[in-house]
């Protein structure tokens, strides 16, 4: 692991500073890239996470973890998938939509994207909440 938690930019020397990301960054460009997706349910958070969206604050970097080594960088989704889709079709557009934002937004290639299915979503549970919400 890498003692900084901030990755820093290489743009050779331009006399104009540096540039630092921090992971944080790099979580929510994946997770609104992975959420883009057809055919994901939704992203996995935690208690606390679901807490925030409660209160009414959107949480983009949820259940996207990030993980900076001297190998590069490694993005962990967690994700519910809809029924009925191919898992590894979803998973594999997932991975690439991840590769390209990162490398569109700030220049950074993944060395890994993993993609972890934690649920189905099935159409009718989707109904059931929504009317618990409701009432």
């Amino acid at each position: 692991m890498i003692e900084n938690s901030i990755l820093e930019m290489n743009q050779g020397n331009n006399g104009h500073g540096k540039v630092e990301i921090a992971p944080e960054v790099i979580e929510v460009i994946a997770g609104i890239a992975a959420s883009e997706v057809e055919g994901v349910s939704q992203m996995r958070g935690n208690f606390a996470t679901g807490v925030v969206e409660r209160l009414g604050k959107k949480n983009h970097g949820k259940g996207v973890k990030v993980e900076l080594s001297e190998n590069g960088i490694k993005v962990d989704v967690y994700c519910l998938m809809k029924f009925g889709i191919s898992i590894p079709v979803v998973a594999q557009k997932i991975q690439d939509n991840i590769r390209q934002a990162l490398l569109n937004m700030t220049a950074l290639e993944a060395e890994e994207v993993n993609i972890h299915v934690v649920g189905i979503q099935f159409e009718n549970q989707k109904h059931e909440v929504e009317i618990e919400e409701e009432v």
